[in-house]
């Protein structure tokens, strides 16, 4: 189905973001963002100032530097940074990222969106938007992690949230927990934190998924194939009782639930599947349930809730029961203990039977498939779009199509990533991957566009308020206009950078970065003060790296040995960390955040405690490069942070030794450059771990995907990287003595035409495109331990030449485009001191430091989210298109009045008047009423999620109306006169439904292509029992009449207004 994009540009009218929270509280929030918007305007005013006067904005005059060859392209150009990004649609960031440290049992694991609000379940409670608030600047006190997010409200404390579900016809989400309950939450909570108002123990494993279906019903999912469904009746019943009665509702609810597993269905299926069920989905259309594992699916009947078809991801049919089995067992209701002693001897037999079939099944597929691993087709997230055709997505991106009935259409392969979740709003999906990629597809699997949304998988798609709403693995959540990609991206992108001076702000800072090779030897505290303490007093940050901590050919072998199950460290690395630390008075002034050690290689960093909540994501990585790049007696070890939302990676590195091996040492560095992959120092303890099995998978791949010629390094995607290490050049063409001399006479600029690094740099062969200050300080190797000065270079027998083999390099964002700092250039640094302490004497080496002076350019994100309101609203060409798409197609319906006796059959046409915009259209039950003897409807009472009563199908509930085109809907009675009351899944008493007039308010629910705004329709259909027909109106029922209750497709051929009604047939069936 083709999408016509003349006029792709606006989402629905957005609304204001007017205060939710008192008067003085607003007023005090506003005066605070604008105070920071005079701040930063200020701020950009005074550096532009001090540039445009040749001054410089540090109080200290920065080292002179060096800058090597070969920078600027490839994997050694500067990531590109922009105030918007030019590479995808300008976004709402309703939830800026936040650090990985803040998250620790409260990550964001899944969202829902209702008409006016969005939900997200985090790992201890449940918190809300209301989308009044999407511009709103920060509330204050919102915790660490939400200093920039707009206002929320949170529950109370909870287990880790595993499924939502709105209902918007009772204005509550169900949410599915991991410890087995399921809890409702009234959409209008105003306490904070929110309670629940009704819950119940479901499972004893989580509830992995929750459906609501078109006649109200609950479905849950869970582990082992289980599926239990909450009659919609019990559920009411709970809902309506007062607070102190709701425990006991609590338990009847939790016993009410239906088991459609533990009856064979005539159909002749059982339970034959064993996987979890982590997806279902409600087909309105059709009146249908999904439910779906990784590589099974079970299509179900919502009324009856029995099983039509079970198959695999293959669309093949999976097995039945024998019929045979069926026929021996009774399966008539029963009641006393010999209907408990069939139904428990049916179970075992029914649970062995199970088991055996669920193991041959999984051998089948291996053998299909030909290996015991992971099968990279399995199902990763499931939906319904508009034109009632089912998509699924899978491990290896593969896109699947299915009809309502479950037979496999066709499939579409865009990206080798895994598929995480889906969403559909007009002709539009949306499609998010594990590589943070998201798509744009039409209904016929077409690609409209796609961008990189994040730097981590994408786990939730959501719409509302003209938003596509994306939750990230980090938790963070973006909103995405719906028309994107559009013209309106590149309005907004435009208006947003002009803006740039009003939301950016430079934060200023120190780094204190040193590298020794300590010989396996141990310092004494007044060195380290010499090195690292005598300096700290004003840097935020302090980065060590340490080269041959502990040698020998057994610790090598053995830390070898314990990388390969992911362990590291050693005792005298532990040592020295707690040296250091105590130096730099860890735990009163600084923390220690990270640090890493792979053989004799160690680096660790500090962070001063009021810079802490602006420093986290602390990853780490390791690069043997000895011995056929195995062993780490030569490599690298590093620490990747994200330092006021800017990336930055320290790698400390010993490189190959001695003087010829120039080459060998930038190969070194090439290998660690390209294969350095970062990760979690802590992994086990995040929730991303259990986020989705192609998150994992993800992770595997990322480390090849680096090495590849389409995928970076990761090192190239940093904002800044600082090297340091014992990186081994020597000094070329020259004599131990001329050397000595040299140094003696502090003639270090005819040195340095000799050091090798400084040529191979200038030959652009290694360190591309990074800098290093001008060296002022004697080379730092070798000396003899424990004597002072200069005349404690080497004169054993060997008398190695001396060397600057001791450096610290680096590479901000500056390019040859730009070098003030600006979000396009975000990380800008100089070195105010680069030497060594020639007074430690514990080494062979002097250690050598480093202090870096920065400014970073960083995003008031609650400032950006106003002035993206005020973008929106202030702009003139924004509001007439948002104007132009927020217009609902004009459409009629046929009739507001239907009258129904048993198994009746009306046809509803709703006729889409506009001659170029298509129409789409739901119908919901808005009630349900009993008719009393005076003939008046008593109230109407909704079902969950405005579901329909079990004896009204509305054929379809919902699709498109091309312009000019009428869609037909059936508006059928359904026989059902009896109806069950289950107990712990099993029926336990029946009666008959009343057999008085009933009427339900059907409301045909009309809106555009790019707009959440709708027209209603209401539909009055009233079913008239034959008795009661009878009493009153006996001699009236011939042929034509009930022909005319039943308004047949011949009925309406000459309809064309709405509400054009045959209002004598009212009368007539009237009670």
């Amino acid at each position: 189905m083709e999408e016509n994009d003349d006029f792709l540009s606006s989402p629905i009218v957005f609304v204001d973001s007017s205060p939710s929270s008192s008067e003085d509280e607003n007023d005090a929030v506003s005066l605070h963002s604008t105070s920071k918007r005079l701040d930063y305007m200020l701020q950009f005013l005074d550096r532009k100032l001090s540039v445009d006067h040749g001054g410089n904005t540090s109080n200290a005059s920065p080292l002179p530097e060096f800058e090597a060859k070969g920078g600027g392209t490839g994997m050694f150009k500067v990531p590109v940074r922009a105030a918007v990004h030019a590479n995808r649609p300008p976004k709402l960031e309703l939830r800026p990222q936040p650090l990985r440290e803040t998250q620790k049992g409260c990550f964001l694991r899944t969202m829902v969106s209702t008409e006016s609000q969005l939900w997200a379940g985090t790992e201890c409670a449940v918190r809300l938007w209301n989308f009044n608030n999407l511009y709103s600047a920060a509330s204050a006190g919102q915790g660490v992690g939400d200093a920039e997010t707009a206002p929320f409200r949170e529950s109370v404390s909870t287990s880790a949230v595993m499924c939502l579900v709105g209902d918007e016809g009772n204005r509550v989400v169900w949410s599915g927990h991991r410890d087995g309950r399921i809890r409702c939450w009234s959409m209008d909570s105003v306490t904070a934190p929110f309670k629940d108002c009704l819950s119940w123990q479901a499972y004893r494993g989580p509830v992995l998924s929750l459906v609501i279906s078109c006649y109200g019903d609950l479905w849950s999912g869970s582990e082992g194939g289980v599926i239990k469904i909450w009659p919609w009746e019990a559920i009411e019943k709970a809902l309506s009782h007062t607070i102190e009665e709701r425990l006991m509702s609590s338990l009847l609810v939790e016993r009410s639930y239906i088991d459609p597993w533990t009856q064979v269905a005539v159909n002749g299926f059982t339970n034959v599947l064993t996987w979890d069920v982590r997806y279902l989905l409600s087909d309105s259309s059709s009146a249908k349930v999904w439910s779906a594992g990784y590589l099974s699916f079970a299509l179900w009947d919502a009324r009856t809730r029995e099983v039509l078809k079970v198959f695999n991801t293959d669309g093949l049919n999976e097995n039945r029961v024998d019929i045979s089995l069926a026929q021996e067992l009774p399966v008539e209701l029963i009641s006393g203990a010999k209907k408990d002693k069939i139904q428990s001897s049916f179970g075992f037999f029914q649970r062995s039977r199970n088991a055996l079939m669920g193991a041959a099944d999984a051998v089948r597929r291996v053998a299909v498939k030909g290996a015991f691993g992971d099968d990279n087709r399995r199902t990763e997230a499931l939906v319904i779009a508009v034109d009632t055709m089912i998509w699924t997505g899978c491990t290896n991106g593969l896109l699947v199509q299915w009809d309502r009935n479950g037979n496999r259409m066709q499939e579409f392969h865009y990206h080798s990533s895994a598929v995480q979740c889906f969403c559909t709003f007009g002709l539009r999906i949306w499609v998010g991957y594990a590589s943070g990629t998201v798509q744009v597809l039409d209904l016929d699997g077409n690609l409209l566009g796609e961008w990189v949304a994040d730097n981590c998988p994408i786990i939730k798609i959501a719409t509302g308020a003209g938003y596509v709403f994306t939750l990230a693995n980090h938790g963070g959540i973006c909103g995405w206009n719906i028309t994107s990609p559009g013209p309106l991206d590149s309005i907004v992108r435009s208006e947003l950078a002009g803006k740039e001076f009003l939301y950016t702000r430079i934060e200023n800072l120190k780094i204190l970065t040193g590298t020794w090779n300590v010989g396996q030897g141990r310092a004494s505290q007044d060195s380290l003060i010499s090195w690292l303490g005598s300096v700290a007093s004003n840097v935020g940050i302090v980065v060590v790296g340490l080269q041959e901590v502990e040698m020998g050919a057994g610790f090598l072998a053995m830390s070898a040995a314990k990388e390969t199950v992911g362990l590291e460290g050693s005792s005298v690395g532990q040592w020295w960390l707690d040296m250091i630390g105590k130096t730099l008075d860890e735990g009163s002034t600084f923390e220690r955040v990270g640090s890493r050690q792979l053989a004799g290689l160690l680096i660790a960093m500090w962070v001063r405690h009021n810079l802490k909540a602006h420093v986290g994501d602390v990853d780490a990585a390791a690069v043997p490069c000895g011995f056929g790049r195995a062993i780490g007696n030569k490599g690298a070890v590093g620490l990747r942070i994200r330092l006021y939302n800017r990336t930055m990676c320290f790698v400390n590195c010993h490189f190959a030794a001695h003087l010829e091996a120039v080459n060998r040492r930038n190969a070194d560095f090439d290998h660690v450059y390209r294969t350095m992959t970062f990760s979690r120092l802590n992994y086990l303890n995040c929730a991303a771990a259990t986020a989705s099995s192609a998150v994992q998978l993800l992770r595997g791949t990322n480390a090849i995907g680096n090495n590849s010629v389409e995928g970076m390094p990761e090192l190239s995607e940093a904002d800044m990287v600082i090297f340091l290490g014992d990186f081994n050049y020597r000094l070329d063409g020259i004599s131990y003595d001329e050397a000595r001399d040299f140094v003696s006479q502090r003639c270090f600029d005819w040195l340095r035409e000799r050091d090798q690094l400084r040529v191979e740099m200038t030959a652009g062969n290694v360190f591309q495109g990074m800098r290093e200050a001008e060296i002022t300080f004697p080379p730092t190797y070798k000396f003899e331990r424990h004597q002072a000065g200069l005349a404690g270079y080497d004169s054993g027998e060997k008398k190695r030449i001396p060397a600057w083999c001791d450096r610290i390099l680096y590479r901000d964002s500056r390019s040859a485009l730009v070098s003030e700092c600006c979000l396009g250039c975000p990380v800008v640094s100089s070195i105010s001191r680069y030497e060594a302490s020639m007074d430690v004497t514990d080494s062979d080496h002097k250690p050598v430091r480093c202090i870096f002076t920065l400014d970073i350019a960083r995003v008031d994100e609650s400032i950006r989210r106003q002035e993206l309101g005020d973008i929106l609203e202030s702009n003139g060409k924004l509001k007439c298109m948002l104007e132009e798409l927020s217009k609902i197609p004009e459409t009629i319906v046929s009739t507001n009045k239907i009258i129904l006796q048993n198994q009746d059959t009306s046809i509803l046409r709703i006729t889409n008047k506009s001659g170029q915009k298509d129409a789409f259209f739901k119908i919901i039950c808005e009630g349900q009423s009993v008719i009393k003897e005076d003939g008046h409807a008593s109230d109407h009472c909704p079902r969950g999620s405005f579901g329909f009563p079990r004896w009204l199908q509305v054929t379809p509930a919902a699709g498109i109306i091309r312009p000019d085109h009428i869609a037909e809907v059936s508006v059928h009675h359904e026989e059902h006169q009896t109806l069950l009351e289950f107990v712990d899944g099993v029926p336990q008493n029946c009666w008959c439904e009343n057999t008085r007039d009933k009427e339900v308010i059907l409301v045909v629910k009309v809106h555009g292509r790019y707009t959440n705004n709708t027209k209603s329709h209401r539909v009055c259909v009233r079913h008239c029992c034959p008795a009661s027909t009878k009493q009153r109106e006996p001699h009236e029922h011939d042929t034509r009449q009930t022909q005319g209750t039943a308004l047949l497709r011949s009925n309406f051929q000459h309809l064309s207004s709405s509400y054009d009604v045959v209002d004598h047939l009212w009368g007539m069936n009237s009670p």
